[in-house]
C-alpha cells in the first residue's frame, strides 16, 4: 500500500484561457505600476531621479530593508508572522559595534550576531510551536524584550567608536561594490534570489507553502510541520542579524539604540504587497523584491517632488500597507468562494479533486 501525494497551486493566477490583458493586470499589474511610477518621476525630476548616483544611494540605503523584508517573508510562507525583526535589527547593529569596542575580533562579532539571531528565532519558534502562542503576540512580545535589552546595554545613549578600534574590514562590508552596484545591495539581492530558488524549485519550499496553507493536511502527507515552522523562524532571526551587521557597518562607528522599529512597517508592507503580484494571493520572493522596489521608487520620487516633507515616507508606507492588506483580503475571499463552489463535471471529464482554500493543496490516495 503506497501513498501518492500531489501538490497543486491554487494561487490566484488567471486560467490559461483568460485574455492577455487580464493576465497582465492580475499577475504583472504591480510591475506595470512600478514602471509607470519610474517614468513619471524620471520625467518630473530628470536631473536627480533617473541618475546612477540616485540608484546607488537608494540601493545602498534600502539593502537593509530588502533583507528584513525577506526575513518577514519566510515565516509568512509558513503561515506565521515575525514582528520581532524590527527590534532585532536594532539590537544586532548595537552589539556589532559594542563588542568590537570591547576588543572582540570583528569575525567573532559577526558569528555571535548570527548565532544570537538564530537563538532569537528559535525562542520565537518555541513560543509558537510548544507554548502554542499566536505568532503575532509571541513575536511582538519578544520584540519588546529585545528593545529593552538594547536600551539596557546602551543606557539609552548613542554608541560611538571614538577611538576607532573597530576593524576596517568591518566597515568594508558596506563599502565594496560590484561595478556600479553597492555591495550591501548585492548581498540582499543574492539572499532574495536564493529564497526564490528554494520556494519555487526545491521540495523545502513546497513544504513551507504546504504548512502555511493547511498544517493538518501537511502533517497527514508526512510533512514535519514543526520542523518547517522552526526552520522558518530561525531563518528569519539569522537574516535579521545579517541586516543588523550590515547596518552597523554602514554607520561608520555610530549606533543608535532606537534604530530598528522604523524598519518593521516597511518590511511588512513589502511582503504583503509582494503577495499581490507575480503569484497573486501567495507570498513569494520576487513579489517581496518588487514590494521593496515600488516603495523605494514611490518614496524617493515624492520626496524629490515635495522636498522637506518628512511625513511622506510613513504616509506612503501606511497607505500601501492598507491597500496590500485589502487586496489580500479580497483574494482570500475569492479563494474561499472558489473552494465552496460545487464542482460540476461533464460526462466526458473527470472531476477535479477538491483542494484547500489557500496556496497549496494536498490529495492523499491509497493504492493497494
Amino acid at each position: 500500500m503506497t501513498m501518492n501525494t500531489s501538490l497543486k497551486s491554487t494561487a490566484l493566477e488567471p486560467p490559461k484561457s483568460a485574455p492577455w490583458y487580464r493576465k497582465l493586470t492580475t499577475v504583472y499589474g504591480m510591475v506595470v505600476l512600478t514602471g509607470v511610477l519610474f517614468v513619471i518621476f524620471a520625467i518630473a525630476r530628470p536631473d536627480t531621479f533617473a541618475t546612477l548616483l540616485n540608484f546607488q544611494l537608494l540601493a545602498s540605503s534600502q539593502s537593509t530593508l530588502l533583507i528584513l523584508a525577506i526575513a518577514v517573508t519566510i515565516p509568512m510562507v509558513a503561515g506565521k508572522i515575525d514582528l520581532s525583526i524590527g527590534y532585532g535589527v536594532g539590537l544586532w547593529q548595537v552589539m556589532a559595534l559594542q563588542w568590537q569596542i570591547a576588543g572582540m575580533d570583528y569575525r567573532l562579532v559577526i558569528f555571535l550576531s548570527l548565532l544570537g539571531g538564530a537563538l532569537v528565532g528559535l525562542f520565537n519558534a518555541l513560543l509558537v510551536e510548544l507554548a502554542q502562542v499566536d505568532a503575532f503576540i509571541a513575536t511582538l512580545a519578544t520584540g519588546q524584550v529585545i528593545f529593552a535589552i538594547t536600551y539596557w546595554t546602551t543606557g539609552g545613549r548613542q554608541v560611538t567608536d571614538n577611538a576607532g578600534v573597530r576593524a576596517s574590514a568591518f566597515d568594508a562590508l558596506s563599502t565594496w561594490s560590484l561595478g556600479p552596484v553597492p555591495g550591501p545591495f548585492v548581498i540582499a539581492l543574492v539572499l532574495a534570489l536564493l529564497l526564490w530558488l528554494v520556494l519555487e524549485f526545491l521540495p523545502a519550499g513546497r513544504y513551507l507553502y504546504a504548512v502555511g496553507a493547511n498544517p493538518r493536511a501537511a502533517e497527514l502527507t508526512g510533512v514535519n510541520r514543526r520542523r518547517y515552522v522552526v526552520s522558518a523562524m530561525v531563518a528569519s532571526g539569522v537574516l535579521t542579524a545579517v541586516a543588523g551587521v550590515l547596518l552597523a557597518s554602514k554607520q561608520a562607528g555610530v549606533a543608535q539604540a532606537n534604530i530598528g522599529p522604523e524598519y518593521l512597517l516597511p518590511a511588512l508592507t513589502a511582503a504583503f504587497l509582494g503577495s499581490t503580484t507575480i503569484k497573486p494571493g501567495r507570498v513569494n520572493a520576487l513579489g517581496t523584491i518588487l514590494g521593496v522596489v515600488i516603495a523605494t521608487i514611490g518614496i524617493s520620487g515624492l520626496q524629490q517632488l515635495i522636498p522637506g516633507q518628512f511625513f511622506l515616507e510613513p504616509l506612503f508606507n501606511g497607505l500601501t500597507l492598507v491597500a496590500a492588506i485589502t487586496i489580500a483580503s479580497l483574494a482570500s475571499r475569492r479563494r474561499a468562494s472558489r473552494a465552496d463552489a460545487p464542482i460540476v463535471a461533464s460526462p466526458t471529464e473527470t472531476p477535479e479533486e477538491p483542494h484547500d482554500d489557500d496556496a497549496v493543496s494536498f490529495t492523499n490516495r491509497e493504492e493497494k
